[in-house]
């Protein structure tokens, strides 16, 4: 059992072995740290949490860095996380106050914010769409047989898929199928529109002789529906493991993969625990299972103010373990909650 003043000297081993990257001796937290006792008696509390596995030598008559476990007791233990500076806020403000009113590009700048902000891998969810309803259906002509099919959701989910055809769509024939088709989405929720599409479609192919036009715009619909069901990640920075390779105490590349391939982070996000104020972190050897066991990940609970349990997801950084847990903590609380705030705005959902 590790007594309060160890929690303490653990907390200083952290704190140092974060800012400075070298193993954390004894005289180094007397010297640092106003803990009023002796190197002796620090190097006992030490030897506790040795003894706990929570620090560790990594070279002999070194001092001490902390394990993947001492980093998971750290982060319990935090008392408060550290406050963000008015800089930052302004920062993260300017950000997603920028000009864009679709949820695409709120994201975006979402995750350029956080990566500037704490120097890691930022990356959000988009929100559930389990209760998103089909708002507005457009058939936009370009010219040349081109045809843009927009569709949008009433939480600011924007989709523009291109349709080519040999010939332009007369007026009479836009009108009658952009009606077609708002018939059977508008108002309706993207699980019952897609579903309504796919019957549509298919009572369309099995006429004697289909309309052409109408059976590819039913399938790009239910296309762009069934892709506003699936889970999505929107990241930015990953430049920044090449910069901390050094932090890794193996290759980077099943970090880079599962940035690339986005399941895998996907399935860990919808795997963690996040405590009554929607944080959570997965630090390490936690992530094992998932191939990231050199990695952590902090991230915190998002969603407009009337979804559920159900409708919330998740905005995080990614890095190595030696990371600042309490500022980045801090940050994707404090976007998660200006972000949160953004997406209530009825603006950005028409």
């Amino acid at each position: 059992m590790v007594s309060e003043r160890g929690l303490q000297v653990l907390r200083a081993i952290v704190e140092d072995y974060v800012e400075t990257r070298e193993p954390v001796g004894s005289k180094t937290i007397v010297d640092r740290h106003a803990f009023g006792v002796s190197a002796a008696t620090i190097r006992n509390d030490m030897a506790q949490l040795e003894d706990e596995e929570l620090i560790v030598a990594p070279h002999t008559s070194s001092g001490r860095v902390p394990t993947d476990k001492g980093y998971r007791v750290f982060v319990d233990h935090l008392a408060e996380l550290r406050p963000l500076s008015p800089a930052q806020r302004q920062a993260i403000a300017s950000f997603l106050d920028g000009p864009g009113d679709d949820l695409d590009d709120v994201l975006v700048r979402t995750v350029r914010a956080l990566t500037r902000l704490t120097g890691q891998v930022a990356l959000v969810q988009y929100p559930s769409f389990a209760r998103a309803a089909v708002s507005h259906v457009e058939l936009v002509g370009l010219g040349g047989g081109r045809v843009v099919v927009i569709l949008v959701t009433d939480t600011g989910r924007v989709s523009q898929r291109m349709a080519a055809f040999r010939e332009d769509l007369t007026e009479t024939d836009a009108s009658r199928l952009r009606a077609q088709l708002a018939s059977l989405v508008t108002g309706r929720g993207v699980r019952e529109g897609a579903q309504r599409v796919a019957d549509a479609l298919a009572a369309e192919q099995a006429r004697s002789a289909p309309d052409a036009i109408a059976t590819a715009l039913l399938r790009i619909v239910g296309e762009e529906l069934e892709e506003f069901r699936q889970d999505r990640l929107v990241m930015a920075g990953a430049a920044n493991l090449a910069r901390r390779e050094d932090d890794f105490r193996g290759s980077i590349y099943p970090l880079l993969e599962a940035i690339e391939e986005q399941v895998t982070l996907l399935r860990l996000m919808s795997e963690m625990v996040a405590d009554e104020h929607g944080l959570s972190a997965s630090i390490g050897r936690e992530n094992a299972a998932f191939g990231l066991a050199e990695a952590s990940l902090v991230t915190s609970d998002y969603a407009p103010g009337e979804y559920d349990a159900a409708g919330l997801a998740r905005v995080g950084v990614l890095g190595p373990t030696r990371m600042d847990y309490p500022t980045n903590l801090a940050a994707v609380r404090a976007v998660a909650r200006y972000l949160s705030r953004l997406l209530d705005d009825d603006e950005l959902a028409r």
